[in-house]
């Protein structure tokens, strides 16, 4: 045998593998789907299949009280797809879905893996910004009204969804920076190029405030039922829909994140406690969304 033949049998065997890990996480993740109508809160409810912390078990736990009639759904910022809040749901509950992520070697990898035949999913790349979202989102027939909008972008978070108007999701995941705390209504400053880690070398200076997600969400329609025991994911769900889901004020609902992901000037994991990493990216500028106006954070 070759050794070109050898390697080629290697990235074969590799790929059998991580299909079989993929299918035993779909298994566990079914039956433990089954007792999520049991939980009685959002936090009862978490299991992790393919999302990053526990957005499996919410969904599920939402989709059992929400009377959803259209099973579609839109995610950005999904990277490869293997961890996202979305691909359980495609796949446990064959919801058609739309994500998008700005890395074309991301949407390539996509369309190779055997999802993508399976179910009915579109792959696109775009950076997304405020002033193509609507437009991506026609173009790809995900216009009107749909279940699930997840927006994790790891920076104009709060514009791109204050921009959306062409479709009308029955539930809203979309992420927060708990650094920025409970209290103040702020967000990074519009920037349609923005990246992460150019703006600070930390890779904390992203997103809005919980508060600033519940005023736009309140704006829009909708109210907090809850976060992630993260505290990274916010949900929430149409007025008209909460039913018996309990309603939160951004106090209530908000969630310290303990995860340390914070980085030095070289790059290297600080492994910083909350406060730290606060103090790193303390003289920012943020907006205030209630006023408009530019602060300092």
């Amino acid at each position: 045998m070759t050794l070109l033949k050898k390697i080629k049998n290697i990235i074969q065997e590799i790929k059998r593998s991580k299909q079989d890990n993929f299918e035993v996480r779909f298994l566990m993740g079914s039956m433990l789907a089954k007792n999520s109508s049991q939980a009685k809160s959002i936090k009862e409810a978490e299991f992790k299949v393919f999302s990053q912390f526990g957005d499996d078990g919410i969904i599920q736990f939402l989709l059992n009280r929400i009377p959803i009639k259209v099973d579609k759904f839109v995610e950005f910022g999904v990277e490869s797809y293997e961890e996202s809040n979305t691909r359980f749901l495609l796949m446990h509950d064959n919801w058609q879905g739309l994500v998008i992520d700005g890395s074309p070697d991301n949407i390539a990898y996509i369309k190779n893996d055997p999802i993508y035949w399976r179910y009915n999913l579109t792959a696109i790349s775009s950076f997304i910004t405020a002033e193509n979202i609507n437009q991506l989102l026609q173009e790809n027939g995900f216009s009107g009204k749909i279940g699930i909008l997840s927006i994790d972008i790891d920076g104009n978070d709060y514009w791109v969804w204050q921009a959306i108007n062409v479709c009308d999701p029955d539930i809203v995941v979309i992420e927060y920076n708990s650094l920025f705390g409970s209290e103040r209504s702020i967000t990074i400053p519009y920037k349609p190029d923005y990246y992460r880690m150019d703006a600070h070398y930390s890779g904390l200076y992203f997103g809005a405030s919980l508060q600033a997600l519940c005023d736009l969400g309140k704006l829009k329609g909708y109210a907090l039922v809850g976060c992630n025991k993260a505290g990274n994911n916010a949900y929430f769900v149409k007025n008209n829909l909460v039913s018996e889901l309990q309603v939160l004020s951004p106090e209530e609902g908000f969630v310290h994140a303990r995860f340390r992901e914070g980085r030095d000037k070289e790059g290297n994991l600080t492994f910083a406690n909350e406060p730290e990493r606060r103090k790193e990216i303390l003289g920012q500028p943020v907006v205030n969304v209630k006023t408009g106006l530019t602060e300092t954070f």
